[in-house]
């Protein structure tokens, strides 16, 4: 890629339960670079799958979303991710519970928290219960193993619980 084009791009850090679906469906909106499935604020160093699921690691799988601002703005691509959680569920998201699972948008650009912020209080006035998402600047973030990245294009029966179709409507 031309470097010189990649200084604008920004990264946000998605955690809508399991962080196949989430990669998947972000890496169909329009604006979106690339992404990386991983784990995200907690207190072990680079921990494995197995440690986050069976261990109390604090990291909740999470998906790194490189950006293009002049593509799509950070307030969108924030409304997209609402529109494939269930943002009233703490630590779950359809049949994955536990911690690891817990929705969340970690930010490592501060000025980015009060456009995330806007959009997490329109949010909320569509639901009669609290919302559970985390607001949270980025702590640490560790890449994934490799079977975890891009899961569902190398397993396309997979399971999600993303409706991966609803994405149609953004078109790449």
């Amino acid at each position: 890629m031309n470097t010189k084009r990649e200084e604008h791009f920004k990264d946000i850090y998605l955690a809508g339960g399991c962080f196949w679906g989430v990669q998947a469906y972000m890496d169909k909106i329009p604006g979106v670079i690339e992404s990386q499935a991983g784990y995200a604020n907690g207190k072990t160093e680079n921990p494995s799958y197995e440690q986050v699921c069976k261990e109390n690691t604090g990291h909740a799988e999470t998906v790194r979303v490189r950006y293009d601002p002049k593509e799509i703005s950070l307030d969108k691509l924030i409304k997209i991710f609402f529109e494939i959680i269930d943002p009233t569920l703490l630590n779950r998201q359809a049949n994955d519970i536990g911690t690891q699972y817990r929705t969340g948008v970690y930010y490592i650009d501060e000025t980015d928290r009060m456009i995330i912020q806007k959009v997490f209080n329109e949010e909320a006035k569509k639901y009669d219960k609290p919302i559970a998402v985390e607001l949270r600047p980025l702590q640490n973030y560790y890449s994934a193993e490799d079977y975890h990245q891009k899961y569902l294009n190398k397993n396309s029966g997979g399971y999600c619980h993303i409706d991966l179709k609803g994405a149609d409507k953004y078109k790449k």
